[in-house]
């Protein structure tokens, strides 16, 4: 493969890791001193989350402007515990914004294999969705825009994966062609399945080593745990 297309958010980086711990201090920090019971809170906003995310197209929506989306889910949870004390939702999405961005990590294995593929001459995409403001500051605080020829955020482009548009476009910056091109990242869909689409390899990364789940419609070329296994052994 001389072109490497490559998912940010829980394939580089560790996005997902300090939800509920940033949320449960959430709760704690922001409503609690305004009188609502954290624990009953915190029970609240696992089911506004998994409302809120679960349709596609609010999904697609709402993931450009992620502040706004946690207020949505904060104003949500905070109606169920009957509280409707103003700005005590925007409170909390800054809150949990600011403690998730101090909870990011890169993957151990994220900067040599970035590395790698560099020093190995690839042509190199960054293909994420989300907003445009907090992965470019993603971006830049991990230093990852060195590595790339191209970066395509959702919030910018004005569309996401897994749009073919979106694998056109990072094919046509870098002169690629689809069969020389592999894309890797965490989501079976976006990263995997819109980009088989097009003609590029998908490979999927599973952390967890959960396996496909049942009835999955999507077969990556490649499955793996971790990114080392792309370039070692």
């Amino acid at each position: 493969m001389t072109t490497v297309l490559i998912d940010l958010d829980d394939t580089l980086l560790d996005y997902s890791g300090g939800v509920d711990l940033s949320w449960r201090s959430a709760c704690t920090s922001v409503a609690a001193p305004a009188g609502v019971d954290p624990a009953a809170l915190e029970t609240a906003l696992v089911e506004a989350r998994r409302w809120f995310w679960s349709d596609p197209e609010r999904h697609r929506r709402e993931r450009v402007n992620m502040l706004k989306a946690w207020e949505q889910i904060a104003t949500r949870a905070l109606s169920v515990c009957r509280c409707t004390q103003d700005g005590i939702a925007l409170a909390m999405a800054e809150d949990y914004a600011a403690r998730r961005r101090e909870a990011m990590r890169l993957f151990p294995d994220a900067l040599v294999t970035l590395e790698r593929f560099r020093a190995a001459g690839a042509a190199m995409g960054l293909v994420t969705n989300g907003d445009a403001r907090q992965q470019r500051e993603k971006i830049e605080r991990h230093d990852l825009g060195r590595f790339f020829d191209v970066i395509v955020i959702e919030g910018e482009f004005g569309a996401g994966k897994p749009d073919e548009v979106v694998y056109r476009h990072a094919l046509d910056r870098l002169r690629a062609r689809a069969a020389d091109a592999i894309m890797i990242g965490d989501h079976l869909e976006f990263d995997v399945g819109g980009s088989q689409r097009l003609g590029i390899r998908g490979i999927w990364l599973d952390r967890a080593g959960e396996g496909l789940p049942p009835q999955c419609t999507v077969t990556p070329h490649r499955i793996i745990r971790g990114l080392t296994e792309l370039h070692d052994g």
